[in-house]
């Protein structure tokens, strides 16, 4: 009764949202099962055979190696149409598509800026530390403008390093939101899933007490009896594998937010101590120091560049994420790389769903109705096999909600509903002698009451019960759970995101120009050469102090 391969779906497709993670593919086929994994565990999530939801698996195809996607809903069109590094550097068309690796190359070109300009600094400000320092290069400011270019030098660090400093900050502020928007997005995603398993599981329970019903010798055919074994396999499997999927997802989404969370925690405190004492180092002109200092910014803003890139990329898969889960919402209906993973059935599917649930609750309801009528309403002789002494007026039927065409109906004036067959037929039970045998005015024993109440409970289950299961299949679940997220949580994530990039911005170019004046700084001429004015003389000395003379 419900879509187990589109639901265990739904929610890879949300951890997704949280790591955007561009190693995973989704298989959307039974073909090559075995070659084909998830990032969210080692086998692949083939549907479950036989579904009652008669869920037609070849519905479901891939878009791997397509460029574009003609003939259908393209998702996320505006945001997605990016170079496509796989296909010449020409225009990605094919829209958001999670299993298309054209998408994820477009993806990953966004990143490109961020890692040339740290490959391109890497370089120049490498060669640029082996003239100076390898080959005793020197920057002549002159004399004339050396005292006015020091200055310079000197506000510019003071600049530089507070823009550094702001970048920390904006790192570490950044951080702690996406840190705290992934958590709360992952509990939400968690408490979603615990919701559905425990539901599946409360199904599956009433289902098996299902099977069980017999009143008076009267319980329900074997081919009903056959639909509910199938049914309860497949309710009882998929909400295991969901919950230890689920877990098994929560772990990873854990460890992953918490190693981000520490790297960007230790990049700011470094960047900042490396910035602060950099200034500091640069006024009192330790070069030995400095040199150090050059050295170690010279790899971390490197570094630093790589990181906003990886986050650009990581910006645009989630905001890509967000906006097909949106315009999926609005057009839940239309073909698009999202309804090809989680397929809602058409119509005529969910009208057999709903078929199949209505038959088992009349069933169960036929099953109490005849036990009351040839039984407890009766009035055999003291021979026959229903005899129990009963007397008193007669016991009202129980209703059934749907008529024998399976199409709703409102209960009769002297029928009992689901809702209170219980309370009313408290009223039938007689008090028993030792031999099972009414002793005082009655139509019904204790032990027959309880099993009448076990089949209105189980019929009440199914009734109360199918609703949520419709909504998973034709995925009205699956589209509130997407709304939530696009209105709820992907916002603050983005912010919280694009904070975290202009923080690494900041971080990357305070700390790239203080390096520059730096060495500027540090090879600016000597205080006595400053006010040398005829050539007369020059001391030099044959050493040289490791602090430069103010």
């Amino acid at each position: 009764m419900w879509n187990s391969r589109a639901l265990l779906a739904l929610f890879f497709l949300l951890f997704l949202v949280l790591l955007a993670d561009a190693a995973a593919g989704l298989n959307r086929r039974q073909v090559h099962d075995s070659e084909r994994k998830f990032i969210i565990g080692n086998e692949s999530l083939a549907p479950l055979a036989s579904t009652v939801l008669l869920f037609d698996p070849t519905t479901a195809q891939t878009n791997e190696g397509k460029p574009e996607t003609n003939g259908s809903f393209v998702l996320a069109d505006h945001r997605t149409n990016r170079p496509d590094v796989l296909n010449g550097l020409r225009r990605y068309r094919g829209g958001w598509d999670f299993t298309n690796k054209h998408y994820w190359a477009s993806v990953i070109f966004t990143g490109f800026g961020a890692f040339a300009v740290g490959l391109i600094w890497f370089i120049l400000f490498g060669f640029t530390l082996v003239m100076i320092y390898g080959c005793k290069w020197k920057v002549d400011f002159g004399r004339k403008n050396c005292c006015r270019a020091g200055w310079i030098c000197l506000s510019l660090l003071f600049v530089f390093t507070c823009v550094a400093t702001i970048g920390c900050i904006l790192l570490s502020v950044g951080q702690d939101g996406f840190h705290k928007g992934v958590s709360r997005t992952l509990q939400f995603v968690v408490n979603q899933s615990d919701f559905t398993v425990q539901n599946l599981r409360n199904v599956s329970e009433y289902l098996s007490l299902a099977k069980t019903v017999n009143v008076e010798e009267v319980s329900l055919p074997s081919d009903n009896l056959s639909e509910i074994d199938k049914l309860n396999n497949e309710l009882s499997s998929s909400a295991d594998m969901l919950d230890e999927k689920t877990a098994e997802n929560s772990i990873k989404v854990q460890k992953a937010r918490n190693a981000v969370r520490c790297t960007l925690v230790v990049m700011a405190i470094i960047m900042l101590l490396l910035s602060v004492l950099g200034l500091i180092l640069s006024i009192l002109r330790y070069r030995h120091a400095m040199f150090i200092f050059v050295l170690i910014g010279w790899l971390l803003v490197a570094l630093a560049f790589i990181f906003c890139g990886a986050f650009v990329i990581v910006d645009n898969a989630i905001t890509d994420t967000c906006v097909s889960m949106k315009e999926w919402v609005d057009n839940a209906q239309a073909e698009s790389a999202l309804s090809n993973i989680l397929p809602c059935v058409d119509e005529r599917t969910t009208n057999r769903t709903l078929y199949q649930s209505k038959e088992v609750i009349n069933g169960i309801v036929n099953v109490v109705n005849t036990a009351i009528n040839t039984s407890a309403n009766s009035n055999p002789s003291p021979h026959h096999a229903h005899y129990i002494n009963q007397s008193g007026p007669p016991m009202p039927s129980l209703c059934s909600p749907f008529d024998s065409q399976l199409r709703d109906r409102q209960c009769l004036p002297e029928e009992v509903s689901f809702f209170n067959a219980s309370q009313v037929w408290q009223n039938y039970i007689c008090l028993v002698s030792s031999q099972d045998v009414c002793i005082s005015p009655g139509r019904v024993t204790p032990d027959a009451y309880q099993q009448l109440v076990t089949a209105v409970n189980v019929s009440y289950a199914l009734y109360h019960y199918t609703p949520f299961l419709l909504n998973l299949q034709n995925c009205n679940f699956v589209r509130d759970t997407f709304n939530t997220i696009t209105t709820s949580y992907c916002p603050r994530l983005e912010r919280r995101l694009k904070l975290v990039i202009a923080g690494l911005v900041l971080i990357s170019v305070g700390v790239l120009l203080c390096l520059v004046l730096w060495i500027l700084y540090a090879n600016r001429p000597r205080r006595e050469e400053e006010f040398v004015h005829t050539p007369v003389v020059k001391v030099t000395t044959n050493h040289t102090n490791d602090k430069m003379e103010p």
